[in-house]
């Protein structure tokens, strides 16, 4: 049997490859920065308002004020950064805010979730009106999805999965790298606190990766655990576990903890395997507890790019780069040869069919 090269062996045709370049640092570790929210960012806004005595709703323009702050002050820290449609991306290239550098992440789903009548199960949903196409055609280098999953309630578990393979499919066909992320969650009856929860969580982490990783091309795990409630010991065979669980590069989430506490997940994830993060309110969820725009931008130059840039030098020294998973290196691909007409066999993708072959002229056919 040939050996395969490191194309095959990464399922890497030219876009995924491109993408995931542009998504990475320069060694293959991953050091993203989650601008996507956006209920816990209208949530915060309001809190906000609250405080200076404003009773009501944020603005649209404020909600977009705030991504570009976000987006300018820190993004320029990250190897890529994720943006939503609603208030995040095209605000962010017509404002010029866009950090020139980075790779550019878009999110597919709509904001929360519906749930099954029991009240147990999670359905994700498509942003009414977005698609991978869309995404893809503006230009982005990676579609992400979240999906909520739970793999004991078969339920919704099965219409999850069926949604991931639908979209894994149309990543496929353009060509766009497909990060998934997934989360645990609280059944009906739990806080996130509950012990019931607490016990579950592990076991929920590591199977949904073993479940699910395989179906896209950066995975996006919880920390599978909660410091203080299981031992360093316990959190570290958690991590081993997650790490063997997951067939595709993988990178941590934030979950809006508090940065000493993500640090610390960050550090062990990293010495387990993990190619980066893709964290989020970690780093400036405390943007809205200033109440002055230029107090806020201030905090974000400071303690924001502080944290996003000690978490970065951590990525680059400890991360394992993405194509280790797939126990390639750099020159690895570099050795691969691109057969002459590759072109001719490269699919253009489901709407935009490829060109006949030039055909000779019949006499008289004008």
């Amino acid at each position: 049997m040939a050996r395969r090269n490191a194309l095959e062996k990464a399922s890497m045709t030219p876009g995924k490859l491109l993408g995931m370049q542009r998504i990475s640092n320069t060694n293959g570790t991953l050091t993203m920065l989650a601008l996507d929210q956006n209920s816990s960012i209208i949530k915060m806004a309001r809190t906000a308002l609250e405080r200076t005595g404003q009773h009501r709703e944020p603005t649209y323009e404020e909600l977009v004020q705030a991504k570009l702050d976000l987006t300018r002050e820190l993004g320029k820290k990250a190897s890529a950064v994720l943006l939503d449609s609603v208030y995040g991306i095209w605000h962010a290239v017509c404002a010029f805010r866009f950090p020139r550098n980075a790779g550019v992440i878009v999110r597919l789903e709509r904001t929360g979730a519906d749930t099954t009548p029991d009240g147990n199960g999670r359905i994700t949903v498509i942003e009414p009106g977005w698609s991978v196409a869309k995404i893809k055609r503006l230009g982005a280098d990676a579609v992400k999805l979240l999906v909520y999953y739970e793999p004991t309630h078969t339920q919704s578990a099965e219409r999850q999965r069926a949604l991931v393979e639908q979209v894994a499919r149309e990543c496929d066909e353009h060509d766009i790298v497909f990060l998934l992320e997934t989360l645990s969650y609280p059944f009906a009856g739990e806080e996130k606190t509950s012990e019931s929860y607490l016990r579950r969580k592990p076991t929920t982490v590591i199977d949904t990766a073993r479940h699910l990783s395989a179906l896209c091309d950066v995975y996006k795990a919880e920390f599978p655990g909660t410091l203080g409630f299981e031992s360093d010991e316990q959190l570290a065979a958690n991590l081993e576990a997650l790490n063997e669980a997951s067939r595709r590069p993988w990178v941590l989430l934030s979950a809006g903890v508090d940065f000493p506490d993500y640090e610390r997940q960050v550090a062990m994830t990293l010495d387990h395997g993990a190619s980066g993060i893709l964290g989020g309110r970690a780093f400036w969820k405390e943007y809205f507890n200033f109440d002055d725009r230029a107090e806020r931008v201030r905090f974000l130059r400071t303690e924001g790019v502080r944290r996003l840039t000690a978490i970065d030098r951590m990525v680059k020294k400890r991360g394992t780069p993405w194509f280790k998973k797939y126990r390639l290196t750099k020159g690895s691909f570099a050795r691969c040869r691109i057969p002459e007409g590759w072109q001719r066999e490269y699919s253009a993708g489901p709407e935009q069919p490829s060109e006949p072959e030039p055909q000779t002229p019949i006499i008289g056919d004008y």
